[in-house]
C-alpha cells in the first residue's frame, strides 16, 4: 500500500530542495534567467509541441545537473572542507556535468529557436 502522508512529505522536501537551488546558487539563477528568455522567444516565435517538448526536456535536464552539482558539492565539502585532490576532482567532474548538459540546450536552442527566430526575422 501506498503511504500518502510519507510521499507527500517527500515531495516537499524536495520542493524545499527546488527553492534552496533557486535561492542560494547563482549559477541556477542564471539559468533559470536563461530558461524563462527561452520560453519568451519560443512563445514569441510560436515553437510547436515537438519543440517545446525539446526546449523542455533540455531546460529540465540543465536544472537537474545544476542541482546533482550542488548537492555533489554540499557533501564534498561536508566531507573535507579543506583542500583534498579527490574532493577537487569530484567537484571539477560535477561541474562538467552542467556544463556539458548547458552546451546540449545551448545547441538544442539555436537548432530550434534559433532556426524559427531567423525564420521570423526574414518574414518582418
Amino acid at each position: 500500500m501506498v503511504d500518502f502522508r510519507k510521499m507527500i512529505r517527500s515531495f516537499s522536501y524536495a520542493f524545499e530542495g527546488v527553492v534552496a537551488l533557486f535561492r542560494y546558487e547563482n549559477n541556477a539563477r542564471f539559468h533559470l534567467i536563461a530558461a524563462i528568455a527561452a520560453i519568451i522567444v519560443g512563445l514569441i516565435v510560436e515553437l510547436e509541441r515537438l519543440e517545446w517538448a525539446l526546449v523542455a526536456i533540455v531546460i529540465g535536464g540543465v536544472w537537474t545537473a545544476e542541482a546533482f552539482n550542488t548537492a555533489i558539492e554540499k557533501v564534498c565539502d561536508l566531507v573535507s572542507p579543506d583542500y583534498h585532490p579527490q574532493i577537487k576532482a569530484a567537484k571539477d567532474l560535477a561541474a562538467a556535468g552542467v556544463m556539458l548538459t548547458s552546451w546540449s540546450a545551448v545547441v538544442v536552442g539555436v537548432l530550434v529557436i534559433g532556426t524559427k527566430l531567423w525564420c521570423w526575422f526574414l518574414t518582418m
